[in-house]
């Protein structure tokens, strides 16, 4: 039987769709095991240019929604139209969801009218197992009769259109990054036996080898920071050594603590770094806390962090940016492994909480984030509800007294699985017998 490894570099056809940052961010760590590099489909090279047109209009369509929800009428009336076309059913209670809605009679007319042509014809080429971080082409796949498909879900919770009209007969294998997504699969009606939980894909630099030291090193000296007073080590540092295998209370304290705000693909919510700025401003001045602004791959909001960094005359404040999706991924995890905080809509980001980073919570942007957001607060803990960022020094100070960050970085760490892309090409093998 073979197993995945590093230097081969031809194990896997990886297909992404460009759709912000999410379903590239799940598919980046494979790149590695990518035949031909990750294959960007809707507005990639995979798709012909009619397709790219379509795909290009409806990702400007979406952003543009995201960006202006809030604005009356016009644009909150938009959102809620494509907020129910991806809306979530109540997880509870538990029942028969299976039946074929509306999204699923519309992806099946879009893949008669040949989307994903290009990309079944190029997967054809080399009898090797398909990774997809969206459902639209394993279900493509499927139709043309491709094997040993396999999808990752990319939220805590999903669609019915995730899942083939006819659930119980797909060969489709699911990925599932929570016990809530796995759960929604079976209601769907995918076979238990096609359901796998992985967690959610990280790159080797997150994680380090199979004693995942670079994960736990990073945890003591992010929890020697986030619990300054002591308060969680007064009932946990004995747990947290035998875990980690380090007593982080012994270790010395060499940065501020360093806290990542990151807007998403659609560079919404980018107006509350102005705020952040001014309520971080006394810790910032006084080297007691560090700002990363990610803006990502947009220019307009990088353009924006610079003007409200200049205008502040901001100390310890870094912007993240990139000119290509990939690299922005690659510096984002750089930037994670020095981070103790992370600031942001509960997003697939969601997931970086398995790693030991409490994650403060800004305001959710559709049906998928709030489901994000109750699993993230409700069911694990990591989750921090943003307070007014104008006054965030007081309340951060406050939670960091009472050890309430370390606390949610500790349960994140120990309730959410994690996995790398190594070990899901591992099991991906096992599972075609290759």
């Amino acid at each position: 039987m073979k197993t995945a490894d590093t230097k081969d570099k031809h194990l896997l056809w990886v297909a992404a769709e460009d759709m912000g940052y999410g379903h590239l961010r799940a598919a980046h760590p494979f790149e590695a095991f990518a035949k031909d590099g990750i294959l960007y489909i809707g507005g990639g090279h995979c798709a012909s240019p009619g397709i790219r047109k379509q795909w290009t209009r409806a990702q400007r369509l979406y952003e543009f929604i995201s960006r202006n929800k809030n604005v009356p009428l016009i644009g909150q009336t938009l959102f809620r139209l494509m907020n129910r076309l991806l809306e979530i059913p109540p997880y509870y209670p538990v029942r028969d969801l299976s039946s074929p809605t509306m999204q699923v009679s519309i992806l099946e007319r879009y893949l008669k009218a040949g989307l994903y042509r290009g990309l079944i014809s190029k997967i054809s080429s080399e009898n090797l197992p398909l990774l997809t971080t969206f459902y639209a082409p394993a279900i493509a796949a499927e139709r043309e009769g491709i094997r040993n498909i396999f999808c990752v879900i990319t939220d805590t919770d999903a669609n019915r259109v995730w899942v083939p009209r006819d659930p119980g007969k797909s060969r489709i294998r699911y990925l599932a990054p929570s016990t809530i997504a796995r759960g929604r699969l079976l209601q769907y009606g995918v076979r238990e036996k096609n359901i796998f939980l992985t967690g959610f894909p990280f790159s080797d630099t997150l994680i380090g080898g199979s004693d995942s030291r670079v994960l736990k090193e990073t945890l003591a000296r992010r929890l020697r920071r986030l619990d300054p007073n002591g308060a969680f080590g007064r009932h946990f540092a004995e747990s947290v050594k035998h875990e980690l295998g380090i007593d982080y209370r012994a270790l010395r304290q060499k940065r501020p603590l360093t806290i990542t705000f990151a807007v998403g693909g659609a560079g919404a919510q980018k107006e509350t770094a102005s705020k952040i700025l001014a309520g971080l401003g006394p810790m910032l001045v006084e080297n007691e806390a560090a700002l990363n602004l990610v803006a990502g791959t947009r220019r307009e909001v990088r353009d924006y962090f610079t003007a409200i960094v200049n205008e502040r005359r901001a100390e310890n404040v870094n912007i993240i940016y990139a000119e290509t999706k990939d690299e922005y991924f690659e510096q984002f995890d750089r930037t994670i492994l020095g981070t103790d905080i992370l600031w942001t809509k509960p997003s697939e980001l969601s997931f970086y909480a398995a790693l030991g980073l409490p994650v403060i919570m800004s305001p959710t942007i559709g049906s998928q984030e709030e489901a994000n957001r109750r699993w993230l607060h409700d069911d694990i803990g990591a989750g921090i509800a943003e307070r007014r960022p104008e006054y965030c020094a007081q309340w951060i100070r406050d939670y960091l007294a009472a050890g309430r960050f370390a606390e949610a970085a500790w349960l994140g760490y120990l309730k959410i699985g994690k996995c790398t892309a190594r070990d899901i090409v591992r099991l991906i093998y096992e599972m075609s017998g290759k």
